[in-house]
C-alpha cells in the first residue's frame, strides 16, 4: 500500500511539473522584442474573464513594477487593479498584489476599476498609480472619474488617495504623465478623453489634457481642437517632447465620431503644444502612423529618438513600430507578432537606445487578453 501511495505521489508530481512547464512556455513569435517573459496569465477558475492594459515603472535598476487590470466577468471593461513585482530586471515576476479591489466598498458605493497608469516623479522615492473608477452597476467605464494610490516600498503596499478635481466631467485615461517646467514650477500633464456620447445623445467625444503641480489637485489644462467640418473621435493620446525644444506632441488613437469605427484611411492624429500643455494645435492626420481604433504607444528617449508602437489591423494580431529622429518615420518593423492577439503596449526607457515594455497578449488566435507580457527592445539606429 505504501509503495502504491509513493507511486501515486511521484506520478502526481510529474504531472504537476508538466502542467507548470506548459503554462510557463512562451508562444512562438517574430519581432525585435527580446527576453520575452509572461508576467501573469488569466486563471480559468477565477472570477475574471480578461487580464489587460498593463503599465510599467522602474523602482531601481532591477526592481520593476507592472500594474494591470483584471476584468470581472459580466462587465465591459471594469474590475480590479493589481501589480506584479520583478527584482531581477524583468526575468521573473512575483504574485499579484491587490491595489484596487472592486469588492471593497467606498462608503455605500461599490466601485470597479481599470486602466492603471504608473508614474514615478523624478527624484522621488514613490510610484503613483492613477486609474479610473465607476460604480459597479455601470455597463462600462466610459463615464468614470479619476482615482489614485501610491507606493513608497516598490509596490508591496499601496495607499489610496482621494484626489481634488477641478475638472468635474467624466474621463478615460490610458497614457502616461509628462512633466514640464513653467516659470520654474513642475507641471504634470495627464492626457485623457471623454466619451459621454456613448450613453448620452447630448454627450460628446473629445481629447483633453489635465494638469497638476502636486499630483493630488488636478484641473483642466486644455482641449485638443479638430476640424468641425470633418469631426474625428480623438482619444487615448500619448504625450512626448516634440522635435523643437519646448514643444510637446500628442499622438492619438482615432475613430469615426458617429460609430467609433476606424477612419478611412486608418491613421493616427497628432497635435502640438507650444505653451507647456495649456493649448494645442488643431489635430491633423499622421499618414505614416497606422491606427485601427487601437491604443498605440508614443514616446521619446534620452537620445531624442521618437518611437510609436501600434497595431496594424482591427483584430490586433501583432504589434509593430516605427522610429524617427527629426526626419521621416522609419519603415514598419515587427515589434511582437505571432498567432495570437496583442494590444496596449507601454514602454519605459531602460538605458539610451533600449526600452523595456509590457503589453496584453494571449496564447491562441481566438483568445484576447489572457496574458500580460514583458520584453526588451533596442531601437538605437
Amino acid at each position: 500500500m505504501m509503495k502504491q501511495h509513493c507511486i501515486f505521489l511521484l506520478s502526481f508530481a510529474a504531472c504537476a511539473t508538466v502542467v507548470l512547464s506548459a503554462t510557463s512556455a512562451e508562444p512562438d513569435y517574430r519581432g525585435d522584442i527580446q527576453d520575452v517573459v509572461t508576467i501573469d496569465r488569466l486563471r480559468a477558475d477565477g472570477p475574471y474573464n480578461k487580464i489587460w492594459e498593463p503599465y510599467l515603472a522602474k523602482w531601481t535598476g532591477k526592481h520593476f513594477v507592472a500594474a494591470y487590470g483584471l476584468q470581472v466577468t459580466g462587465k465591459g471593461d471594469m474590475g480590479d487593479i493589481v501589480c506584479s513585482i520583478s527584482r531581477d530586471a524583468g526575468r521573473s515576476w512575483g504574485q499579484r498584489v491587490m491595489v484596487f479591489d472592486h469588492r471593497q466598498r467606498n462608503g455605500t458605493v461599490q466601485y470597479a476599476y481599470n486602466n492603471a497608469v504608473l508614474y514615478r516623479p523624478p527624484g522621488q522615492d514613490v510610484i503613483w498609480l492613477f486609474a479610473m473608477r465607476a460604480p459597479m452597476h455601470y455597463r462600462d467605464s466610459e463615464n468614470a472619474d479619476l482615482v489614485a494610490a501610491y507606493t513608497a516600498d516598490g509596490g508591496y503596499s499601496w495607499h489610496h488617495v482621494e484626489l481634488a478635481m477641478d475638472y468635474q466631467g467624466s474621463l478615460v485615461i490610458v497614457a502616461g504623465i509628462e512633466a514640464v517646467q513653467r516659470d520654474g514650477v513642475t507641471h504634470y500633464l495627464l492626457p485623457a478623453h471623454r466619451n459621454s456620447l456613448r450613453h448620452d445623445p447630448h454627450g460628446d467625444r473629445r481629447q483633453f489634457v489635465l494638469e497638476s503641480t502636486s499630483l493630488v489637485h488636478w484641473k483642466l489644462a486644455g482641449y485638443v481642437p479638430y476640424d468641425e467640418a470633418r469631426p474625428v473621435f480623438l482619444h487615448e493620446g500619448g504625450i512626448a517632447p516634440a522635435d523643437r525644444d519646448g514643444e510637446l506632441k500628442l499622438v492619438m488613437r482615432t475613430a469615426t465620431m458617429d460609430r467609433e469605427r476606424p477612419l478611412d484611411p486608418p491613421v493616427a492624429y497628432s497635435s502640438i503644444s507650444r505653451d507647456g500643455g495649456r493649448s494645442w494645435t488643431s489635430a491633423v492626420p499622421e499618414p505614416d502612423l497606422p491606427n485601427f481604433r487601437a491604443k498605440s504607444f508614443f514616446g521619446k528617449n534620452s537620445d531624442a529618438q521618437q518611437i510609436c508602437v501600434y497595431s496594424d489591423s482591427v483584430d490586433r494580431r501583432g504589434l509593430y513600430y516605427k522610429v524617427r529622429r527629426g526626419g521621416d518615420w522609419s519603415p514598419q518593423r515587427e515589434f511582437y507578432v505571432g498567432s495570437h492577439r496583442n494590444s496596449y503596449p507601454t514602454l519605459v526607457e531602460d538605458k539610451p537606445g533600449q526600452w523595456i515594455a509590457v503589453w496584453d497578449s494571449s496564447d491562441a488566435p481566438e483568445d484576447k487578453r489572457t496574458a500580460i507580457r514583458f520584453g526588451r527592445i533596442r531601437t538605437a539606429e
